[in-house]
């Protein structure tokens, strides 16, 4: 027979263990506790808990004790950290923990906290306990914070040796050492760590090697079966990436018992219902994910902020709702462009190239990409045989110079490829996007939808090798037709804006153009309005570029080249 703590080894969280919490979304509306009930090993927790309510917060006036200074919910989260540990077999049933909580909850003290309760209780001799933050300032604060709590007793400070210019705290007697690492600027390798407690790891989006990082603080764990990974983080101020969306996604699976793990994830978010169309702004949601709400976060200034930002715009009314609200930031969050405000509600999903092309009488093509290291962007955009609506499919491509130079995109643009809307080319394939957006344009030449001429829309300064390309298709020049960009734009703009606010307007739902139309921020210059590449940065919008270029061409209401063919009988508009 196997015993309990061996079958946690097989896979999936031991049997009683199990961590979904499938009623979540009451309990946030209730304010109840998101840590379901576990057979926790009481005597442990209470120790844990003993500590950690002893321990002193060194940043707020009067240092009182975290025990006095914290709501329940801290002590629900100590309890099944430390209590999910078994003495007897000295296995963590619970190895991994990911807590997502607004700003000014007091995240990263608790960390600190956290950390210092961990090495007190530890019984691995000389064990390595890691607080890795994303930058030096982060890792900065959260060592300033231990440092604090241990110089603020007397018996600590007798206990730990602190050694400020190696950001490191040595046990005296088990020579067990909390070290700081910044991701960005320290090596995190060797795999050594018995705990480790990452802060903000929303901020790892942008770290090109941050998945390096996970896989070496995982691959200690396997050897360190008392061991545990926390994540403490806030929402992303981007839609999530790289590694956070990765982490977050799987938090959100185990939680919905989508994903058996020996993980537990504790995610102060509104459900999707309560938060869209600016529903967080409601005050009544407010405690439901400030669990601190009245303690360390003040609504008074909630409210204030809310109003301020309200007459900022949409960029910084999104900025609050994903760190004060958690709210997870999507196109029509974060946009200045007012046409993003309106682009998830014309989402499809199964609108891809072949549907397309299954229900269009006329398609054109739009193109747009720089150098080498910028993206390169293509757009089909199909009139619908019997709703007359306008539909459109992107895709776009990045040589390997991309992730180089824009290092704080490159975790992004490889989620992007990962779900087929980018193709990352090899070094040795220069030319694999010149062909690959003649093979597209050629799969809707061959499907008789371009027209005569305006069919292909690119850049007066595109690139003369895809022209090239597309005659040898028998795209020809006469099929081609150069788009003027900046202000020439600005029917397109406009035009957009209206189709995706009156729904005649169709795409794909795609993650890539979800990013694409969140980096847009337009500019008005006299009486004209541009999107520029200027104007969004390192965060590019080829992509979208590409789709006005084939606006221009669809506005002048073409007609294929080739007669239509009749509907068919089954035909049915998605």
């Amino acid at each position: 027979m196997v015993a309990q703590t061996e079958v946690s080894s097989l896979g999936g969280a031991a049997p009683g263990w199990k961590t979904a919490l499938p009623d979540w979304e009451r309990r946030i509306r209730e304010r109840l506790s998101l840590i379901p009930k576990l057979p926790l090993f009481d005597a442990v927790a209470q120790k844990a808990l003993r500590i950690f309510k002893r321990l002193r917060v060194p940043d707020i006036m009067g240092t009182p004790t975290y025990g006095a200074a914290c709501e329940e919910w801290v002590f629900d989260l100590v309890r099944v950290v430390f209590g999910s540990y078994d003495p007897a077999t000295k296995r963590r049933m619970i190895r991994e923990f990911f807590l997502l909580v607004p700003k000014k909850n007091g995240k990263s003290s608790i960390a600190a906290a956290i950390m210092v309760t961990a090495i007190i209780m530890n019984e691995r001799p000389e064990a390595e306990l890691l607080l890795i933050a994303p930058t030096k300032t982060i890792a900065s604060i959260s060592f300033k914070q231990a440092k604090g709590i241990i110089r603020h007793d007397a018996e600590l400070t007798k206990l730990f040796h602190l050694q400020d210019h190696l950001k490191k705290i040595t046990h005296r007697i088990s020579l067990a050492e909390i070290v700081i690492k910044a991701a960005d600027t320290d090596a995190i390798t060797g795999g050594k760590a018995t705990f480790t407690l990452i802060d903000e790891t929303h901020e790892f989006a942008t770290k090109s090697k941050a998945a390096d990082v996970f896989t070496e603080v995982r691959g200690a764990l396997a050897a360190r079966p008392d061991g545990f990974l926390m994540q403490i983080t806030t929402q992303s101020k981007s839609p999530p990436a790289g590694v956070f969306k990765a982490e977050l996604e799987k938090a959100r699976a185990v939680r919905d018992g989508k994903l058996d793990l020996p993980v537990l994830a504790v995610l102060y978010e509104l459900p999707l219902k309560m938060a869209k169309d600016g529903g967080w702004k409601d005050p009544a949601t407010w405690p439901m994910v400030n669990p601190n709400l009245g303690v360390s976060v003040d609504p008074a200034y909630l409210a204030d902020e809310l109003t301020a930002k309200e007459k900022d715009g949409a960029a910084a009314l999104a900025l609050l709702a994903s760190q004060h609200f958690n709210v997870e930031i999507g196109a029509a969050l974060m946009g200045k462009w007012i046409g993003s405000r309106h682009w998830p509600k014309a989402g499809d999903d199964k609108l891809t190239l072949d549907r397309l092309i299954e229900r269009s009488e006329v398609a054109v093509v739009g193109v747009d990409g720089g150098g080498l290291d910028d993206l390169l962007g293509i757009a089909v955009l199909g009139r619908d045989r019997a709703s007359k609506e306008w539909l459109h499919w992107g895709h776009a491509w990045a040589h390997t110079e991309v992730l180089e130079t824009r290092k704080e995109i490159a975790p992004r643009l490889m989620d992007f490829a990962e779900a087929g809307d980018l193709t990352i080319l090899e070094p040795d394939d220069p030319r694999g996007d010149v062909v690959g957006v003649a093979d597209y344009a050629e799969q809707v030449f061959t499907a008789n939808l371009l027209p005569a001429s305006g069919a292909v829309g690119l850049d007066p300064f595109g690139i003369s090798a895809i022209v090239d390309e597309l005659a040898l298709r028998g795209i020809g020049n006469d099929r081609l037709k150069a788009i003027g960009q900046g202000a020439q734009l600005s029917p397109a703009i406009w035009g957009l804006e209206r189709k995706l606010k009156d729904g005649t307007f169709r795409h794909g739902a795609r993650p890539m153009m979800d990013w694409v139309l969140g980096n847009a921020k337009s500019e008005q210059r006299g009486s004209a309005v541009i999107i520029t590449k200027a104007a969004s940065g390192k965060a590019k919008i080829d992509p979208l570029i590409a789709a006005l270029n084939a606006f221009m061409l669809m506005r002048l209401n073409p007609v294929a080249a080739v007669a239509s063919l009749s509907i068919p009988a089954d035909y049915e508009v998605a």
